[in-house]
């Protein structure tokens, strides 16, 4: 059976991971399936990809979501990491530009400017999606909430139902947006309930299909299942917590447990498009 191409359905999945923003090898695989019009491709952006910790994220959901990995990385380390472990997983990847790059480079004399990004012309749509990205990787799962009240989207949710890719898919858009993780027995910051605007979303997940993510992020991590972590009884405590929280505080509930994080976010944006008229 093929994992990456869905028959039925004619669609073939992707994982477009960059060290920038992916519009170039975006760009690369729109070409190329223009070619096939009868296909259509269920995507994850990865942009932004700096450091070791995010390849493992990625990989991670690459095991649920297989598919073709698409890449620009220009740091040894992280292309050496994502690269490992698509063979590991048996994923097929591939990184598009390199073909290119090695023709010209054996026919000039200049040294390659080892600089992420550098194809992009600077305009003010640039900037706001890389000042986007800057935001949500400064402010994923918690961080620095004092400057949480200038984001645009503020999501909250338990552990494993997408926070940070959906912070990323939405930063893509331009909006700032950041993510708080609600933990068990423990308060959310009280600067939280202070912010005027904001969008504040709650995700929350199906408990069974969050007790097998977690149990895989156990794996992968080396840890023992027989944590409250993978317990199916404390995941459905976590959810009935979240939900009584979203709705006490009248956040938007989402349940991602069957949608993707683009539909995720086409959800969230189309919710922030509503109060931003009213």
């Amino acid at each position: 059976m093929n994992r990456i191409y869905n028959k039925k359905k004619k669609e073939i999945t992707i994982h477009f991971v960059s060290d920038s923003t992916g519009e170039t090898i975006d760009a690369a695989v729109v070409a190329v399936l223009a070619q096939f019009p009868e296909v259509k491709k269920k995507e994850f952006f990865w942009p932004m990809v700096r450091s070791v910790e995010q390849i493992e994220n990625i990989l991670e959901n690459a095991i649920k979501n297989p598919g073709i990995v698409v890449y620009s990385i220009i740091d040894d380390r992280n292309r050496k990491e994502l690269e490992n472990g698509c063979k590991k997983q048996k994923l097929p990847f591939i990184s598009p530009l390199d073909s290119l790059f090695d023709i010209i480079k054996g026919n000039i004399s200049i040294v390659q400017s080892k600089i992420a990004g550098s194809q992009h012309r600077i305009d003010e749509n640039y900037l706001k999606k890389v000042n986007a990205f800057e935001y949500a990787m400064q402010h994923d799962d918690g961080q620095k909430i004092s400057t949480m009240r200038e984001a645009d989207i503020i999501i909250v949710g338990v552990s494993r139902t997408s926070k940070t890719p959906t912070c990323i898919y939405l930063a893509n858009k331009g909006l700032k947006v950041s993510n708080i993780p609600l933990v068990s027995n423990t308060k959310l910051p009280d600067e939280l309930f202070t912010f005027s605007k904001p969008l504040i979303v709650g995700l929350i997940k199906d408990p069974r299909s969050l007790m097998h993510i977690r149990q895989t992020r156990l794996r992968l991590i080396g840890e023992q299942h027989t944590t409250q972590y993978a317990d199916i009884d404390s995941i459905k405590t976590e959810i009935i917590q979240a939900r009584k929280i979203f709705t006490r505080h009248g956040w938007p509930t989402i349940d991602v447990s069957r949608r993707s994080v683009e539909e995720t976010s086409a959800s969230i944006i189309q919710i922030f498009n509503q109060k931003k008229r009213k």
